[in-house]
């Protein structure tokens, strides 16, 4: 399968979004809103929860279902609000010691003028930051499209795992195209370049693992993720602080190393 044929996957209507994975992952949710500084964006559900008995604080960038949701959550693009609740809703789990699990799926922050009037690219700098650096383990899942740094914004974690049929890349086909050959129909072209798929994650480091979709027995297929989700905080709790944050350090240091005739 090519990877704009996992593109168009990744984007089909239906496909399961973030509302249906918290749902499935964990029980007694209370979900969590505004920035204290703006308001309240829609595009990011967050909230706190347990994971069987582990309380967690979760995250999920949300596309919606219906064209109306769709619209209220600005079809999943994030507002600075919305990254903003999502970093104080981060340093809560820190102050209370809950790991923080998010899930992407957006094609990447929202850019229009209100959101640049209001700070978007410092609320994304601060998340990759204070996410650097935050004291609890911290995994995400791109469950559709990892797209920019409106998804990377939620990435900087311990764990990165992709569904099968993910994609994750530093700009949309589409706009690369335009920008490379000034034609957006060379898209397939641009998905091929770009190597976004989740095998290609797994060959760069940037995911641990990668989760199929079956999602005709979705309840089985998340109890196969939450499986994963707690041999991995068990490990990552187990650890003393200083070396979790320095190994999360490395971990993000070391990506984007290649070889070329042999030399580094």
């Amino acid at each position: 399968m090519t990877a704009y044929e996992k593109l168009r996957i990744a984007r089909t209507t239906g496909r399961p979004t973030g509302r249906a994975y918290i749902d499935s992952l964990f029980t007694e949710q209370v979900f969590l809103h505004g920035d204290r500084r703006y308001g309240e964006d829609g595009a990011i559900l967050g909230g706190i929860g347990y994971l069987e008995r582990l309380p967690v604080t979760f995250l999920a960038i949300e596309k919606g279902q219906d064209l109306q949701d769709r619209l209220a959550r600005n079809f999943g693009c994030p507002k600075p609000e919305g990254y903003r609740k999502a970093l104080r809703l981060m340093k809560q789990a820190e102050k209370f010691g809950r790991p923080v699990l998010c899930f992407v799926d957006t094609l990447g922050a929202f850019c229009g003028a209100d959101a640049e009037e209001r700070g978007q690219g410092l609320a994304i700098a601060e998340n990759l930051l204070e996410m650097a650096g935050l004291t609890v383990p911290i995994l995400t899942t791109v469950i559709g499209e990892g797209g920019s740094g409106g998804a990377l914004a939620l990435g900087v974690a311990d764990r990165v795992y992709m569904l099968e049929n993910a994609v994750y890349s530093v700009i949309s086909p589409e706009g690369c195209a335009s920008i490379l050959w000034k034609d957006s129909a060379k898209v397939e072209q641009a998905a091929d370049c770009l190597h976004i798929t989740a095998e290609d994650m797994l060959r760069f480091g940037v995911a641990e693992a990668v989760f199929p979709e079956t999602f005709d027995r979705f309840p089985q297929m998340c109890e196969q993720i939450k499986n994963r989700y707690l041999q991995d905080l068990s490990e990552l709790l187990s650890k003393p602080i200083g070396q979790m944050l320095e190994e999360r350090y490395q971990r993000f240091r070391k990506i984007g190393i290649f070889t070329e005739n042999g030399e580094a």
